[in-house]
């Protein structure tokens, strides 16, 4: 049976029957940055089984609007649409229509991988010292909050571009949910009340701070300026968030905050276009995942993760306890762990916006990831460093890194399968929590611009003028004009490989995604890992404990990783450091002919499933 039986009840009324559903010492981090979104309680779930079509979202009234797509004949890109404008209304914090979004899709008629790129882009007027105040990098949270922060966001446009390749519902009539509710009102979620409880810079803008009060659990919030938003993108389709008022409004917000102004323009809205990029696929046991390419670093580091866990000898994460549930093990920890600290030395030096910085593809390569894997031994060992992908150091355009680099944070994440074998994975955020805290036209703007290193060098030496770009101490992920920031978001599909073409893609068999700043990199791979590598039951695999190194410490889930655990890591030499890791996994996974779906018990997610096909719109 499904979870939130008095939800689905409500849901049977109104959908068709069938329906269902480290460098050390680094600098110290404040609360938002270690545990930038927290937890809304561990909640008890069960994995929720469907025939024919799947949604899981961040939020139960999203996963409606999604499944009510579908119910009308829609395929997953609408799905993904009508979940999306919801969530930007429901989950402010989270994503939105001013931030960005990275989707992944596949088309089962003509065998179609696509990947959809919305990161928002650096302002024309952008400079690689936009974060750097009296020579240092400003503090993480006064370079977040204002105008400095927002980039181009680009969410809207790529979903249109989607949407008129791939969509098949009419393109208003999937804002309709979103605008209802904004007009009607929506209860306001424990988690969306105890976030804006927990925020204490909310009252840098007055629109912001007028919107989101000291709301009590249940308070029926009306956002009236949402739905006249939200009726002009129905209309005018993309162009209404980058000509004309609503454009206008945010270059006003951005540039005319008094203490942190932005350098964002109307051109710059004018000309934004999202890119359609060639997916990224790599093998690993008898699948081929596939996700975004960069600026995404999340496909490339998972696909690392995995192969060296599997080329160090230990290929598995999990273990069985005495009454026969998947509990983490040991080995399986320390592994992960390392490998995760070899993948992120990597990141850090290599991955950026590949316009501007070239990735070198033989970070993939096999030989490579054996080498890497060579260095995985008993023992942490500690901070990793970088590795030379089958290039001459000589010929790397960046040889540093940070030695500490803050986190994307406020994220969210749809995964979607449709009655007629499509499918659509999108990971879409506004980077911190509450993003930039201005708001515009009823939804508040991104603070992508701080997904750049915030310091454009990694130490002294560095020179600037013309020929910086060669500088050997330059950082791939500085700021640039037009530039799209490094992410981790990680939206995958994944296939089981056909058997009659080693490498090639066999039917999908998972569908999967989280929001986590960095750290959804070691999310997803947990995962993957747990679902597809060890069996593990989908929803059992999102409930374990995350865990995981981003090249600091080993980082193990607080109050749900075992004391006995942690003592053995830190006895292989492992740094660790209990902390909550608040994930918000989406996972629908193919298994004995039903989708079996499960969403993160930490946050607010519900997965819904139809278990009849209806007809195709006309």
């Amino acid at each position: 049976m499904p979870t939130s039986v008095a939800l689905l009840a409500a849901l049977a009324c109104a959908l068709p029957t069938g329906a269902h559903a480290q460098r050390a010492p680094a600098p110290a981090r404040t609360a938002i940055e270690q545990a930038p979104e927290a937890a809304s309680g561990f909640r008890t779930l069960q994995a929720v089984r469907a025939r024919h079509a799947m949604v899981a979202t961040a939020n139960p009234l999203a996963s409606r609007a999604a499944l009510a797509a579908l119910a009308r004949g829609g395929n997953a890109v609408d799905a993904v649409i009508a979940a999306q404008w919801v969530l930007g209304l429901v989950e402010p914090q989270s994503s939105g229509i001013g931030g960005g979004a990275f989707l992944v899709t596949w088309q089962q008629a003509t065998k179609q991988l696509r990947a959809w790129d919305g990161r928002e882009t650096a302002p024309a007027a952008a400079t690689p010292d936009l974060f750097m105040e009296n020579g240092k990098p400003m503090p993480f949270i006064k370079a977040v909050v204002g105008g400095r922060s927002v980039g181009t966001p680009g969410v809207v446009r790529m979903l249109d571009d989607a949407h008129r390749a791939l969509g098949s519902l009419d393109w208003a009539s999937l804002a309709a949910p979103a605008i209802d509710l904004a007009n009607q009102g929506f209860a306001v979620s424990p988690r969306l009340s105890t976030l804006i409880a927990g925020e204490t810079t909310l009252t840098d803008d007055p629109e912001t701070a007028a919107y989101f009060g000291r709301w009590p659990v249940g308070h029926q919030l009306r956002n009236p300026a949402y739905a006249a938003t939200m009726a002009r993108i129905a209309n005018e389709r993309s162009d209404a968030m980058h000509r004309g008022p609503i454009a206008a409004a945010i270059v006003a917000k951005v540039n005319g905050h008094p203490r942190n102004p932005g350098r964002l323009t109307e051109a710059d809205l004018a000309g934004y276009q999202a890119v359609e990029r060639e997916p990224l696929c790599g093998p690993w046991r008898q699948y081929v995942i596939c996700g975004m390419p960069p600026p995404s670093s999340g496909t490339v580091a998972v696909l690392q993760i995995l192969a060296m866990m599997e080329a160090s000898g230990g290929a598995t994460l999990t273990t069985r306890d005495r009454t026969g549930a998947p509990v983490l093990s040991l080995d399986g920890v320390h592994r992960f762990a390392e490998a995760g600290r070899l993948a992120f030395a990597d990141r850090g030096r290599y991955i950026a916006d590949p316009d501007f910085v070239p990735w070198p593809k033989g970070l993939l390569d096999a030989g490579y990831l054996r080498e890497r894997a060579s260095k995985i031994g008993s023992r942490s060992m500690g901070e990793a460093a970088a590795g030379l992908p089958g290039t001459p150091r000589s010929a790397l355009p960046f040889r540093s890194a940070l030695p500490f680099e803050y986190p994307e944070i406020g994220t969210s994440h749809i995964s979607v399968v449709d009655q007629y074998g499509n499918a659509a994975s999108m990971t879409s955020t506004i980077e911190a929590g509450f993003g930039s805290r201005q708001m515009v036209a009823g939804f508040l703007l991104n603070n992508q611009l701080t997904d750049f290193s915030l310091a454009p060098t990694a130490g002294p030496g560095a020179t600037s003028g013309p020929n910086a770009s060669a500088t050997p101490n330059w950082v791939a992920n500085r700021v640039e004009p037009g530039k799209r920031p490094r992410s981790s978001m990680a939206p995958l599909l994944i296939f089981e490989r056909d058997p009659k073409a080693p490498g090639e893609r066999g039917p999908l068999v998972m569908v999967t995604g989280s929001p986590g700043g960095s750290a959804i990199i070691n999310y997803v791979a947990k995962t993957v890992v747990a679902s597809l590598g060890d069996g593990v039951d989908p929803q059992l695999a999102v409930n374990l404990p995350n865990i995981g190194s981003r090249n600091g410490p080993t980082e193990l889930e607080k109050g749900l990783v075992s004391p006995s655990l942690a003592a053995a890591l830190a006895a292989r030499g492992h740094t660790v450091r209990e902390i909550d890791l608040t994930s918000g996994i989406q996972s629908i996974v193919r298994r004995h002919g039903h989708w079996i779906g499960a969403a993160d018990p930490r946050r607010e997610g519900q997965v819904l499933g139809l278990d009849t096909r209806v007809a195709k719109p006309r």
